[in-house]
């Protein structure tokens, strides 16, 4: 089984500070401590490759479900999550995907209450920063993808484990 890093690839000038490869302004919390960071220190400390909490397969099992119903429906997910030397499938009915891995990682005893997303575009990759809370700390993290939706989800594995591993 693979599992999903926070980030898939650098950008093509990964020692330009990491906000020169946005658009827009990084979010304003992270601004001041991440502008002028390379994108390999930024990487490093806000999206980290390792930690006891990883996302293997991801899927949305309902996904071909007519939209005769009106209004917004909950969608079915499954996941494979591994924590430390444990990997299980965990199952969530939400609204959407970070919902649902937040309420799969809730049932693991991890707890990651969103305070703030933030999307931007990068050439063909997300950039997804997250800045999450356990009921004691808050961290920023971010996950990279060439796919919104996978950049969101490694966002938040990354927020769960600069939490589980904060001193």
């Amino acid at each position: 089984m693979t599992f999903q890093s926070a980030t898939s690839a650098a950008p093509q000038h990964a020692s330009a500070p990491f906000a020169a490869h946005f658009d827009a302004p990084l979010p304003r919390g992270l601004r001041q401590e991440a502008d002028e960071m390379s994108w390999e220190s930024f990487a490093a400390a806000y999206a980290p490759t390792s930690g006891p909490l990883r996302l293997g397969n991801w899927t949305c099992t309902d996904a071909e479900r007519p939209g005769t119903r009106l209004g917004p429906q909950a969608r079915n997910y499954q996941a494979t999550l591994a924590v430390g030397d444990r990997i299980s499938t965990s199952t969530a009915a939400a609204s959407g995907p970070v919902a649902a891995l937040t309420a799969m990682l809730y049932e693991r005893g991890i707890a990651v209450e969103t305070l703030g997303f933030h999307q931007l575009p990068a050439g063909e990759h997300t950039a997804t920063f997250i800045r999450g809370c356990d009921g004691a700390r808050t961290e920023w993290a971010m996950g990279w993808s060439n796919d919104p939706t996978q950049s969101a989800l490694r966002a938040v594995i990354a927020c769960a484990n600069r939490l589980l591993t904060a001193a």
